[in-house]
């Protein structure tokens, strides 16, 4: 017999067993984007309740929904779109959900899925969302890895993917693939590091005021720790950039993964602290690398963004990318609204599960002047409004279009890109995003054709309605 997530509420005496994700949806309206994200939570090893495929004709459906979500559940994923959110049944779902945050001492119990913009909603408004706007692989990959690292339980075992997707199949007529699928990530992977980190104290007396005005200027990243600083720079290197202020001794070189993961005990760096440096050092060599390649820079509020300006590629011409055979084209800049748009990413260096660079999509405005783009717009409310009315028109594909002809262009003809710690210490970067597998897939609506891609010389689509900021 098929395998029933809720079959009745459990008895009083009962011991309690939470194992199951429960998807909280709106029913036609989130139906592919379930049938795409479900199978591939259980490949992964999860337990998930979903109504489309798990609720039988004869099933009191509110009954069975509402039974699940309070004794059964451990996680709320919750679809988040303006239309789901107004659906009175999910509404019912997140006050139950809010319930039992409190109940089991759980403020992360629901998890929101951005699947559509949408305005924010009383009680969900400060929690965290999982972005699937710009793309299903990446949010798909940033939920497992919230999954894992709030210990989500997870079979242990071969994972079951539920034989009720054969019956919804031939009610629905959506084919589930028994083949793998491939998703293209935002995830660079660094390839080669230096083995270790180098700490270094002062011998003797220093002008501690004079070593924070001269480290800045070191064309290597330094980070000043405690009584000495940390680098990825030889005893030579340091002693010709800091010998005007002092001399300095290498007291240890150290793991640079163990530095990571657990600080440096006897200089009292602890584990948070030594993490921030290690990633501020790696964000710093990336940032070197575009600003020798001439990228359009611009600091965010929260990050700093390398952008392809005139001096990579004029406005509106295509760039080409993918394999020998496969090769593609996307537009880095163009004119909208009366003002050019430009491509460009931000990096957040990560360490787990293996070391990597997670790149962020940005697009930068400009004046148009004399046919080219003048200075970037320095009001950031104006750059918002932009890129809320410009942007939400294009679909998943163009924005990972766009990325990989950034790298295309960033990398030229390497399969790497060096990005210099040191004159001895560089970090080999893969040019190319990583690639994850899921087990299954499905033949849905949001597989577009190649021919779909880029109809529109602008590369602009029909703008959505702006979201509530």
């Amino acid at each position: 017999m098929e395998e029933r997530v809720a079959q009745s509420v459990p008895l009083a005496s009962a011991p309690e067993v939470r194992d199951v994700v429960f998807l909280s949806k709106a029913t036609p309206g989130d139906d592919e984007f379930a049938l795409w994200l479900a199978p591939k939570l259980e490949a992964a090893g999860y337990k998930v309740f979903t109504d489309i495929r798990t609720l039988e004709p004869g099933d009191r459906w509110r009954n069975v929904i509402t039974s699940t979500l309070q004794n059964q559940a451990c996680k709320m994923l919750l679809c988040c779109s303006n239309e789901t959110l107004a659906a009175a049944g999910v509404q019912e779902e997140i006050e139950i959900g809010l319930d039992l945050a409190k109940e089991l001492k759980d403020p992360r119990f629901v998890i929101p899925l951005r699947i559509r913009p949408y305005k924010k909603l009383f009680g969900i408004a400060g929690l965290q969302y999982i972005d699937f706007v710009r793309g299903w692989a990446e949010g798909l990959e940033k939920l497992l890895e919230t999954l894992k690292r709030q210990k989500v339980p997870v079979r242990t075992q071969a994972a079951i993917i539920q034989p009720s997707w054969e019956l919804y199949r031939r009610r629905g007529g959506v084919a589930l693939k028994e083949e793998p699928e491939r998703l293209t990530s935002n995830w660079l992977r660094i390839s080669e590091a230096p083995d270790t980190i180098n700490y270094f104290e002062a011998s003797g007396v220093i002008d501690r005021d004079a070593l924070a005005k001269i480290a800045p200027k070191s064309p290597y990243p330094v980070a000043l720790m405690q009584g000495g600083f940390v680098t990825f720079q030889s005893a030579d290197e340091v002693a010709a950039i800091f010998g005007d202020v002092g001399r300095f001794v290498l007291v240890h070189s150290v793991p640079l993964m163990a530095f990571v993961e657990s600080g440096y005990e006897p200089a009292n760096i602890k584990r948070q602290d030594a993490s921030n440096v290690a990633h501020s050092m790696f964000r710093q060599a990336w940032n070197s690398y575009c600003q020798k390649r001439g990228l359009l820079e611009y600091h965010y509020s929260n990050a700093v963004g390398f952008h392809v300006g005139k001096g990579q590629t004029p406005i509106g011409k295509k760039i080409a990318w993918g394999t020998q055979g496969e090769r593609r084209s996307s537009m880095l800049r163009n004119v909208a609204k009366g003002h050019v748009w430009q491509y460009g990413v931000s990096v957040l260096p990560s360490f787990w599960p293996f070391p990597h660079l997670k790149l962020k999509s940005r697009v930068l405005f400009a004046p148009i002047l004399d046919g080219e783009a003048d200075d970037p717009l320095q009001d950031p409310k104006k750059q918002h409004r932009l890129r809320r009315t410009v942007c939400k028109g294009w679909r998943n594909r163009q924005w990972q279009g766009r990325l990989l002809a950034f790298l295309e262009l960033l990398s030229g003809d390497r399969s790497v890109m060096l990005l210099e710690l040191g004159k001895a210490a560089t970090v080999r970067v893969e040019a190319a995003p990583q690639l994850f597998s899921s087990p299954v897939s499905t033949v849905l609506p949001s597989v577009l054709q190649d021919e779909d891609e880029e109809i529109d010389p602008s590369t602009l689509g029909r703008p959505e309605p702006e979201e509530e900021t």
